[in-house]
């Protein structure tokens, strides 16, 4: 079993604080700039696996640089520097305190949402007759709060605006960005041979300027379906192919967990972890159409902090 990164303790150049996420170790250098570490953690239900993924922070990294160098021309995002695989410098912004969630077809949360009898989602209205995994008429944005601890939670526009968390021609402009780069991203995806069902962004401010933060387009943040024979599955009510974090949730659900109180989180077996590595990498492969290159993780801290701090004297 290869190394995985599942944790790390840096101490750059003008560092005034650390920020530790589920998936993602943040870095605040000076009042400007954030190095953001990708780990080998994989979360569900907002909960760690106690197992790291090797090369999954690779992958998850070097996917969102890819989207977001493909996604400038729509939205300013907050990327610099991308100084070692695992690793992203950029600026600091004051992030906004909401995910903006797209869904373009009946799956996942809102499936399950669905399936209990519910036809409201965030405020959003789904429409009748639905099968899971069919499109929606069109994608429908329904975003969750960001919680620093614990689980995120829906919430519809009207409470958004209702409680201030931004102002309401902010809140246009993040549903512009969020449709705009889900239709790039779609785009993206169909040349590829997938289907980008559902995915979320997050935004921040900087000098006023609403700009993208963290990844986006990932197997982390996003769902992806093989679109050859997507059709045939839906006609014959099978599950959909699909390449995302998915089916480590189902792995869970079946080996009794979804992060409910009362509930253990299952020991990972070895065999699990590998599967998971070799999905994340498929996803790299398939999205990117590049073979997708294994960093050395011999001395992985080490690599990290030469690599980094050698970008960010270029900046201080």
């Amino acid at each position: 079993m290869k190394k995985s990164l599942t944790r790390t303790d840096f101490n750059f150049k003008d560092q005034t604080a650390v920020y530790k996420g589920k998936v993602r170790d943040v870095y605040s250098i000076g009042q400007d700039y954030l190095v953001m570490v990708a780990s080998d953690r994989i979360s569900a239900f907002d909960h760690i696996l106690p197992a790291g993924i090797p090369f999954k922070g690779q992958v998850l990294n070097q996917v969102a640089t890819m989207f977001l160098k493909a996604t400038e021309d729509i939205v300013p995002n907050w990327l610099i520097d991308v100084p070692d695989p695992n690793v992203a410098v950029g600026y600091r912004c004051q992030p906004i305190k909401i995910e903006m969630v797209i869904r373009g077809y009946l799956t996942g949360h809102a499936w399950r949402e669905y399936r209990s009898g519910k036809r409201l989602l965030c405020g959003v209205e789904m429409p009748e007759g639905m099968k899971e995994n069919d499109p929606f008429p069109e994608p429908i944005i329904t975003p969750s709060t960001k919680a620093d601890e614990g689980h995120d939670e829906d919430i519809s526009r009207e409470e958004i605006l209702a409680q201030g968390i931004v102002e309401e021609s902010v809140y246009k402009q993040l549903e512009e960005y969020t449709r705009a780069l889900y239709q790039r991203g779609t785009e993206m995806a169909k040349k590829r041979g997938l289907i980008l069902v559902d995915t979320k962004y997050e935004f921040g401010l900087r000098n006023g300027e609403v700009m993208l933060m963290d990844e986006i387009h990932t197997p982390d943040s996003s769902r992806y379906f093989y679109a050859e024979g997507y059709e045939e599955r839906q006609e014959k009510g099978e599950p959909q192919k699909q390449l995302s974090k998915e089916f480590v949730r189902q792995w869970l659900i079946e080996n009794g967990f979804q992060g409910l109180e009362g509930q253990k989180m299952p020991e990972i077996p070895n065999d699990f972890i590998e599967l998971v590595t070799e999905r994340y990498i498929e996803l790299f492969e398939k999205i990117t159409g590049e073979s997708f290159k294994k960093a050395n993780v011999e001395d992985v801290e080490e690599r990290i902090f030469k690599n980094t701090s050698a970008s960010l004297e270029k900046l201080l």
